[in-house]
């Protein structure tokens, strides 16, 4: 008896977490189901759970093992934690890509610069133009957001229609971007809708969002009133805060001048496609001939990357730039939970200079999402069967879900790795698939199970002592052992040397050792790395990591 098709939904990245965006929709019989992916997107690194990593996203080795399977990929919009992680997956997926222009332009970027080329990336214009794919029938149904050509999207399917929302606000007056539109959601959902996936990233925000429009007036009033240099960060895919904050510093009487390769890079794809239009700025060679009461720099590192240009300006000079006593620096920007250290960092090396410091959200940011009372009123609007919601920490999803019951619809809290079928009445759990985390670590690509970034935390936790011993021809220690810890204290809580202390408790110990441990490299490995973590213990309180190095003489 042949298996009925059902519509199944499984989140492998951005549901319980910010970041690492990466959704599957199947339709056909069950482990059988042809699929399509939405998104793929990265997460940025921190310190205490990954050193040294530089980024991270979803692991989808659940969806390459049926890329057979996969018919298209679909990207939202070109924020790098939904289209960051194409050019690193696609090479295991093989399927046609489709977005909109400007998210395009970023892809194709993206692709070229791995040495993939841009074929696979397909222009799609926004609804009624459709794409088929296999089962599927998806629109892109354009949403204000912080970026331009945002884009819910419309998935039709033969178990009924769905809308997954992207990142969204509703925002009628956005400067840079399309407008929120009811009628054209309304008449999305005219037919009647299956599923809502929803954004739930400001479920917590009480009060409707604001518009992008309101910021214009109270930062002009800001730089106006400021006495020396000015500069202001944000995200640096925020158009249309970067075109506000431009006209601002123009409205002041400064000269504009912006500063970051993904700030530059980002306003020359607006300009290429069409889609807005900048003042005139200034270089930063010609920001270093005026006052510093005439320019305003416009500027990248808003969560406190270290090798952005506000870490940079922290520090000391940017491009010959410096800040001083007197000046202004605006975080035009809501941090982003995890990102909260390296921000304050800044802010507090700014402190120290004299550099006054604003980051009033109220007055001179608004979120790119859709607050709790706007989500209301998109379930209301859309009147889905159903709602999942998605783009969130646990806590996110969970209220959302709450919130989507207050209005009567059925949902689920679905994590990453929770398979719904979307075909019934209700979300049902109908299998757990595990998922994880890749690791971008230089240019390799590494699993969060291969133990790298756990090394690396308990070499950066416990310190690192390397153990040499040489062996002779004979099988006897040639001289005795030597160490060199790193990353220790140099001396013990008693006044010892730590390094001289562990090669003294060494040459005991390879004295002692008799001909079998000798003839064994894993047996004095263990004896010897035991010796050092019990000396470095009495001597300093702490175990570290020992690498136990046994050369061995050839009779010739």
């Amino acid at each position: 008896m042949s298996k009925p098709d059902r519509l199944i939904y499984l989140p492998l990245g951005g549901a319980g977490e910010i970041g690492m965006n990466a959704y599957v929709y199947g339709y056909g019989p069950a482990g059988r189901e042809r699929l399509i992916l939405v998104d793929c997107g990265i997460g940025f690194a921190d310190m205490e759970s990954a050193p040294g990593v530089d980024l991270m996203m979803a692991d989808l080795t659940w969806l390459a093992e049926r890329a057979d399977r996969l018919e298209a990929i679909f990207i939202t919009h070109a924020h790098e934690d939904h289209v960051g992680a194409l050019a690193h997956h696609w090479p295991a997926l093989r399927a046609p890509v489709h977005c909109r222009r400007f998210t395009a332009v970023h892809a194709m970027r993206k692709m070229e610069e791995a040495g993939l080329g841009k074929d696979a990336i397909n222009v799609v214009p926004p609804a009624p133009a459709a794409v088929e794919a296999g089962p599927f029938r998806v629109q892109f149904l354009p949403v204000s957001h912080s970026i331009p050509e945002s884009s819910a999207l419309i998935i039709d399917t033969p178990a009924g229609r769905l809308v997954h929302t992207g990142d969204f606000k509703l925002d009628l007056t956005p400067g840079v971007g399309e407008p929120f539109d009811e009628a054209a959601w309304a008449e999305a959902a005219a037919p009647g809708l299956q599923a809502l996936v929803c954004d739930s990233t400001n479920v917590f925000s009480l009060h409707p969002g604001r518009s992008e429009s309101s910021l214009g007036p109270a930062i002009a009033d800001l730089v106006r009133g400021a006495k020396g240099r000015v500069v202001a960060t944000t995200f640096a895919s925020n158009v249309a805060r970067l075109k506000t904050l431009a006209e601002a510093g123009i409205a002041a009487g400064r000269q504009v001048c912006f500063l970051g390769r993904a700030m530059t890079r980002m306003i020359a794809a607006t300009v290429e496609t069409g889609i807005a239009t900048f003042p005139e700025t200034i270089t930063a060679e010609q920001a270093r001939e005026l006052p510093p009461g005439e320019v305003m720099l416009i500027v990248t590192g808003s969560q406190g990357e270290r090798r952005a240009a506000s870490a940079q300006f922290a520090r000391g000079k940017y491009l010959g730039l410096e800040l001083s006593e007197g000046d202004l620096f605006l975080f035009s920007s809501k941090t982003i939970p995890g990102n909260e250290r390296g921000v304050i960092r800044i802010m507090n090396a700014f402190s120290e200079k004299g550099v006054d410091v604003v980051d009033n959200d109220d007055h001179y940011h608004v979120s790119g999402h859709a607050n709790r009372p706007d989500l209301a009123r998109v379930h209301a609007l859309l009147a889905p069967r159903m709602v999942v919601p998605m783009h969130g920490e646990h806590r996110h999803l969970r209220a959302h879900a709450a919130l989507a019951a207050e209005g009567g619809r059925p949902s689920v809290v679905a994590p990453n790795g929770t398979m719904l079928a979307l075909s019934g009445d209700a979300p049902e759990v109908v299998d757990r698939i595990e998922t994880g985390r890749l690791y971008l670590d230089g240019t390799v690509l590494v699993g969060a199970m291969d133990g790298v970034a756990r090394d690396r935390l308990r070499l950066a936790l416990n310190g690192h002592v390397v153990v040499t011993v040489i062996i002779d021809e004979g099988g006897a220690p040639l001289g005795t052992p030597w160490a060199d810890p790193v990353g220790l204290p140099r001396r013990g809580a008693g006044g010892t040397d730590l390094g001289e202390a562990i090669e003294e408790a060494l040459a005991a110990a390879v004295e002692r050792a008799d001909r079998r441990t000798l003839d064994d490299d894993g047996a004095i490995e263990e004896a010897l790395r035991r010796v050092v973590r019990n000396v470095a213990m009495a001597e300093i309180g702490k175990k570290p990591e020992v690498t136990v190095i046994v050369s061995r003489l050839v009779d010739d």
